[in-house]
């Protein structure tokens, strides 16, 4: 794939986050154990030792908005997909938790210094262009009550190009989610063609995302007003090297 057919390839954020196919491939990797570390270290990491207001951007179908709750927690999930929302709504009311669950885009989200933390987990940032993705971090900036705490998770650059491949193919049963990637240098953006292939049907679910340099995600968080105190490499708390997989930062808004 060229940089330039790579351009025109837009990201359909319906195909790519239809809960049934999206869930039927990434679930068994999601496990409550998997989930569970991630909390703890939310824990530890955010100082949520006591009852927070946290909000939870591309919150997904609740995996960690409903387990933040459950620990006492005043919780906002935010999502884009109907679906996920359903979902997520289903097993708040079953296990009686007060979660708010919204449906609106990241990019439009109107809230004035409500939060203790703002949460944008799993690769959900650098979904836009660079413009809008800055937009993203000031809406988030915004969201934050001076003082409070930002936690986002997403790739590191620098190993991300080692362990870069052109092709993926994760196979469930006799169903296929193939991957063919190629990365723009020059705009530092994953173009993904993703198929999948279930029950014989080909769905195509393309989507492209940016992916941030530790130093572009400084300045961008110090733009937006926010300060970086801490970027890890993984859920157990490990050092953040050009090795990590991982780069979760923690950014704590200007007073």
């Amino acid at each position: 794939m060229t940089s330039k057919k790579a351009g025109a390839l837009a990201f359909d954020f319906k195909a790519v986050f239809e809960p049934e196919d999206y869930l039927y491939f990434y679930r068994d990797t999601l496990t409550a154990e998997r989930t569970e570390q991630e909390i703890a270290f939310l824990v530890r990491a955010l100082r949520l030792d006591q009852p927070r207001k946290i909000l939870d951007l591309a919150c997904g179908y609740g995996r960690h908005s409903n387990r933040l709750a459950k620990l006492g927690h005043m919780v906002v999930g935010v999502d884009l997909t109907p679906g996920f929302l359903e979902i997520a709504k289903a097993e708040a009311r079953k296990k009686r938790l007060p979660v708010k669950y919204l449906r609106q885009d990241m990019r439009k989200i109107r809230f004035q210094a409500e939060f203790d933390c703002v949460l944008l987990l799993f690769t959900a940032f650098g979904y836009f262009s660079d413009s809008e993705n800055y937009q993203v971090l000031k809406k988030i900036s915004r969201a934050l009550k001076p003082g409070g705490l930002f936690c986002m998770d997403s790739f590191n650059y620098q190993q991300f190009l080692k362990d870069f491949r052109p092709l993926l193919i994760k196979e469930k049963g006799p169903d296929l989610m193939i991957e063919r990637n190629y990365f723009d240098p020059a705009s530092s953006r994953i173009y993904n063609r993703r198929i999948v292939i279930r029950n014989g049907k080909r769905r195509d679910k393309p989507f492209v995302i940016r992916i941030y340099k530790v130093s572009e995600m400084r300045e961008l968080l110090s733009k937006a007003g926010m300060k970086v105190i801490k970027i890890y490499g993984d859920w157990q708390g490990g050092k953040f090297t050009e090795k990590s997989r991982r780069m979760i930062v923690i950014a704590k808004k200007r007073s």
